[in-house]
């Protein structure tokens, strides 16, 4: 009868081990899981291809538009250039930075560059020269705007498609749809554009308005 119930004891033991074990396996294996599944979100975050920032542009764009963002923003004003810079955030995160100046000289700028993970993945660029067109009076002046627009496709810091559009509009109306010129390929040159948002980050915290970038 002793030896029943040592031998019973032992079996419950051992059972009782084995269960452990099992149970510790599969909490390793549901932790493996969770990380694996971080790892991919991760990865999916992130900004690979040309695709990945059309969708990512087109996401940051609407939340833009419908005014879903946090935003700050100082002013600057540098000899003849007299800038605002806005800065939007989503969740706390930088995720759009618009600079806009305009110059004495009939010429105005808009660069907004578009975030993810700290990294400008797109800009898009517009200039606007705008002088007297013919026709009109003096007392209703007519005008014309030539427009240049610059769209920047960047992956890992480094631009890897670039367009450009060129059309004017005129103030007495009849103007051809700018959606219906077509984009240009060319050369990249981000050069100056992430001279000027490095600026902006330097300066962004300073608070209050500021003479130059």
């Amino acid at each position: 009868m002793k030896i029943t119930l040592i031998s019973l004891s032992l079996l419950l033991a051992i059972s009782c081990k084995k269960e452990k074990s099992k149970t510790l396996q599969n909490k390793s294996s549901d932790n493996d899981t969770v990380t694996l599944k971080n790892d991919l979100k991760i990865q999916n975050d992130s900004v690979k291809t040309i695709a990945d920032i059309k969708t990512e542009y087109a996401r940051l764009n609407n939340l833009l538009i419908s005014r879903k963002v946090d935003s700050t923003k100082f002013n600057y004003n540098c000899d003849e250039k007299e800038g605002e810079v806005i800065l939007y955030f989503q969740d706390k995160k930088l995720a759009a930075v618009k600079d806009f100046y305009s110059e004495h000289s009939h010429f105005s700028s808009s660069t907004t560059y578009f975030v993810k993970n700290d990294q400008v993945f797109f800009i898009f660029n517009d200039e606007t020269v705008w002088n007297f067109d013919d026709g009109g009076t003096p007392e209703k002046p007519e005008t014309k705007d030539d427009i240049k627009e610059k769209r920047i496709y960047i992956l890992n810091n480094k631009a890897v498609q670039c367009f450009e559009k060129n059309y004017s509009l005129r103030s007495r109306g009849n103007n051809t749809n700018p959606e219906s010129i077509t984009n240009k390929e060319i050369k990249c040159d981000i050069d100056g554009f992430m001279k000027t948002y490095q600026l902006i980050l330097k300066n962004r915290n300073k608070g209050g308005d500021i003479k130059c970038l």
